[in-house]
């Protein structure tokens, strides 16, 4: 079915499903800036109905899902949240906006919220329920699965909380939560309906397109949902076509078989920007680059070794060679310009003489580890040459090793002890609850200590927002100085989209609601 619709893409080999690109955590929120992206906009920039358009995205092959709860890769997040909703999602400044959730209120202690639901349907027409809230998050919580949502929705008593009405839930929660509509809004806490089952043959969801077919690792079709709570999408018709190699993506939108295009590297946007053929799309310091850290095994166990390769890193280096300089420096933390961001802390710089003081303190002098990286993500393979050479001036010799862009993001979750990592937009505190606690489900550096577990409850309960700001830095200071993410940039999320495509969010970070927000693109 595909490859006759598609004749370029399968003779040039571009949808063979063999990679992936990774979440890391993601969430998103509704009030992106939506605009003409084409500088010879047809027309007056009114949207216009109709038509369907193609997005190609890299996708992670054959074992692909349309269950929302298991979303992990970009085309997971776009398709999922093309069907489905959450009760609330991130705006471009990772505020929690309200989505199926039309209002939410504490009581004074923070430990419980009223939240009352909009009036919205589902696909088949029935509308949605708290019993549906409850069901969707009580089913992300079932502690016989790994949802990634999981540890966002820890916070909350699901055994006590109930339904005060059709369109009321009282959340009960384990402790005072200040800032509960985070939770809320947590990537991947879609809404489904309470008998929702098969997820890749029959979806039903709330979002503003509906399900026609799904091949997993190849395509997905949805139509218009007329009666979508936020009005009818312009389109008729989304396609989400995999194409896992950049050049399958750039070459299918020159070609005309797609429309969309995710994740372009910085050397192509510098070819086709402003010459007329194709529109780049800038969604600036989207994406944390980093080096992921093993802190429970050799040598990252020793947090002197942990320093030194702090230190031997070059971030500008990094920046220049590995993203072509379209991204800002990091300083091993996440969340640079974000809210709580401890951007009071020096900038690291790159001391190689301490570097090697630390290894020989440590008794690591001629170091020997293997870098995992993989070309599952613009940038990677760059920045694990560049970093091999690095450390080859502090007398460490890194083995980079290749591996398989399909199962990349699982084999580095808790294998190894070195790796190319990412992460796309969320805010400071569920970075922190998907990745640096002791029951994350994503912890990929393995960072487990129950103290610092105590101080992000402590955050999470205080009411006061300078007081709550204080604690979150303690965490940061600690993590800058001895935690598993050597974070050394942050990377503009480049997009290419045909000159008649319009209405593409141009200031939404990856993973906030405006990015792959089809139901506000038309083509022109």
């Amino acid at each position: 079915m595909h490859d006759e619709r598609f004749p370029g893409l399968r003779r040039r080999g571009f949808l063979a499903a063999t990679g992936a690109a990774s979440l890391g955590a993601l969430a998103l929120t509704g009030c992106g800036d939506f605009g003409s992206e084409g500088s010879d906009a047809e027309g007056d920039g009114t949207p216009k109905r109709g038509g369907r358009l193609r997005a190609a995205f890299a996708g992670g092959g054959a074992s692909e899902t349309l269950d929302p709860h298991l979303a992990n890769l970009f085309a997971d997040a776009a398709r999922a949240k093309a069907l489905y909703d959450k009760l609330a999602d991130y705006g471009a400044d990772l505020s929690a906006q309200p989505r199926l959730a039309e209002k939410w209120e504490p009581n004074k202690t923070l430990d419980r919220w009223q939240v009352t639901l909009r009036k919205a349907t589902f696909h088949d027409g029935k509308p949605v329920t708290a019993a549906d809230v409850l069901h969707s998050y009580r089913r992300i919580a079932d502690p016989k699965q790994t949802f990634r949502a999981k540890a966002s929705l820890e916070p909350i008593d699901l055994d006590a909380s109930r339904a005060t009405g059709e369109r009321g839930i009282e959340f009960v929660l384990k402790r005072p939560t200040a800032e509960f509509p985070n939770v809320l809004a947590a990537f991947g806490a879609y809404i489904v309906p309470e008998d929702a089952s098969d997820f890749d043959k029959k979806p039903i969801g709330s979002g503003p397109f509906r399900f026609v077919s799904f091949a997993p690792g190849r395509s997905a079709v949805f139509r218009r949902y007329d009666d979508y709570w936020e009005g009818a999408p312009h389109l008729d018709e989304l396609e989400f076509v995999v194409a896992n190699e950049e050049s399958a993506r750039v070459n299918a939108l020159l070609g005309g078989q797609v429309e969309y295009a995710h994740e372009l590297n910085p050397t192509t946007a510098r070819a086709y920007e402003g010459k007329g053929q194709i529109e780049i799309v800038r969604l600036r310091g989207s994406a944390m680059q980093a080096f992921c850290m093993k802190t429970d095994r050799a040598p990252f166990d020793d947090r002197r070794v942990r320093e030194a390769f702090f230190l031997i890193a070059d971030r500008k280096e990094l920046v220049d060679g590995a993203l072509s300089g379209a991204g800002l420096i990091g300083n091993d933390l996440f969340g640079k310009g974000y809210e709580y961001y401890a951007d009071g802390l020096p900038q690291r710089e790159q001391d190689l003489d301490k570097a090697r003081a630390l290894l020989k303190q440590a008794g690591a002098e001629n170091l020997k580890v293997t870098l995992d990286t993989s070309a599952v993500a613009a940038g990677f393979t760059e920045a694990a040459s560049i970093f091999r050479d690095q450390a080859k001036k502090a007398g460490v010799t890194v083995e980079v090793k290749m591996g398989s862009k399909d199962s990349y993001w699982a084999d580095i979750l808790d294998g190894g002890t070195l790796c190319c990592y990412r992460s796309g937009a969320m805010p400071i505190e569920a970075h922190i609850s998907q990745r640096l606690l002791t029951d994350s489900t994503t912890n990929a550096t393995q960072w487990k200590h129950k103290d610092f577990d105590a101080l992000y409850q402590q955050a999470q309960s205080t009411r006061d927002k300078s007081e709550r700001a204080a604690v979150y830095e303690r965490m940061q200071r600690r993590l800058h100085t001895e935690g598993g993410f050597l974070v050394w940039g942050f990377a503009d999320w480049i997009l290419g989209t045909a000159r008649q495509v319009k209405g593409v969010a141009a200031k939404a970070p990856a993973n906030t609601l405006g990015w792959a927000r089809f139901d506000k693109v038309w083509l022109a």
